[in-house]
């Protein structure tokens, strides 16, 4: 067979966007129908229909009685920006980033907050030792680095009996791997990446020791009103029953709803995990089997199983950005991977979102095609020079 021969399969969706990313399977825009459009929030409907989506969080993650869940404004970047203006400051800060959205909680915690953080940072492929970290300190880190797919490997260094708190941004994580809620404080989430949600809409979790900091300490600066979880010294409990700060989008609640009621369909989170890290390891197996391609993470432990980052290694490459992007470009022409392309910050290759609601028999359809597109580039690289 020609080497330049095109696979015969075809992914059956071709959606493997690291976020927005596929919806459920089970997907139908009918399926939305039912959603109260044109009524209040603030009505019996529009409560009820937010306070399912908190009930069916805690159910399907396995999260604490005794933990508040809260629906929040701006995605889970807004989630975590409310978290660290609340509560950080009360204690010393260490700043933990590897991947470019934990360089962005670095740059507000020292740039915007001013605070006196030491920062810990890994360049792309590796992460820091979280050994070396004072969990006496407040601790703000990403569970999964969606654009270096690194990922945090378990939470037991992480030890019970500290002082400060845990901030975690947990995006592309939660749904898809095994949180330790008991070793987290402030655990941040969006809907968009791994129950496939819309975007705009961000998730807070709190531990007991998080509302105890929120109602004990007040920032020195300013707090815009979306950030505001605490009036009087008091948490405001109605956020953490559906009466949002803003107004959010029933659409997307209900859509978030959907995705929910897939979940308990098959299985609840351990289902979730396992399509997951199958996803993961066709992948692997991929990689392991053809040259001058591999995982982003250097230790396999820490590689990620949501957003499997890979590079090229072949040394015909003179322009590795420039292949990267022709590959990717080659893959979204044949429609069978679109948005694969390595995150803009991150180093050039591609990024193949492995989430839950990516079926297995398209990431395996995908991968003979991600061969033969670095074939044709190569080739056309030779035919160039």
């Amino acid at each position: 067979m020609d080497d330049l021969t095109q696979p015969a399969a075809r992914p059956a969706n071709s959606r493997f966007s690291s976020g927005p990313c596929a919806k459920p399977p089970v997907f139908r825009l009918d399926a939305l129908s039912d959603a109260p459009l044109g009524r209040s929030h603030r009505a019996a409907v529009g409560k009820a229909r937010l306070k399912a989506a908190i009930d069916g969080t805690r159910e399907i993650l396995g999260v604490p009685a005794d933990y508040r869940i809260g629906i929040v404004p701006a995605s889970d970047t807004g989630a975590y920006e409310m978290a660290m203006w609340t509560m950080l400051g009360a204690r010393p800060v260490e700043m933990l980033a590897w991947e470019s959205f934990g360089a962005g909680w670095v740059t507000d915690a020292v740039k915007q907050l001013k605070l006196d953080a030491r920062v810990y940072e890994a360049p792309y492929g590796q992460i820091v030792d979280l050994a070396a970290m004072n969990w006496d300190a407040d601790v703000c880190f990403t569970w999964n680095g969606t654009t270096s797919g690194v990922r945090v490997p378990s939470g037991a260094v992480i030890p019970a009996d500290r002082a400060g708190l845990t901030l975690c941004d947990a995006t592309s994580a939660a749904f898809a791997m095994d949180l330790p809620w008991d070793k987290l404080d402030v655990t941040t989430f969006s809907w968009q990446k791994v129950l496939g949600g819309e975007g705009a809409h961000g998730m807070i979790i709190l531990s007991p020791r998080a509302v105890e900091r929120l109602e004990s300490y007040t920032p020195p600066w300013p707090l815009p009103k979306i950030f505001r979880l605490t009036k009087g010294g008091k948490l405001i409990e109605g956020i953490f029953r559906g009466e949002t700060i803003n107004t959010p989008s029933m659409l997307c609640v209900e859509d978030y709803l959907l995705a929910l009621d897939w979940a308990r369909s098959i299985g609840g989170l351990p289902a979730l995990i396992a399509r997951t890290e199958a996803n993961a390891a066709a992948v692997a197996r991929f990689v392991a089997a053809t040259p001058g391609i591999e995982n982003l993470a250097e230790d396999p432990a820490t590689a990620s199983t949501t957003s499997v980052c890979l590079r090229f290694t072949d040394p015909g490459i003179r322009d590795a950005a420039a292949f990267a992007k022709a590959v990717a470009k080659r893959l979204e022409a044949e429609g069978v991977a679109l948005d694969v392309g390595a995150y803009r910050d991150a180093p050039p290759g591609l990024r193949i979102w492995c989430g839950a609601t990516v079926e297995t028999a398209d990431v395996e359809a995908l991968m003979p095609w991600i061969g033969w597109a670095m074939r044709a580039e190569l080739a056309a690289q030779t035919a160039e020079a």
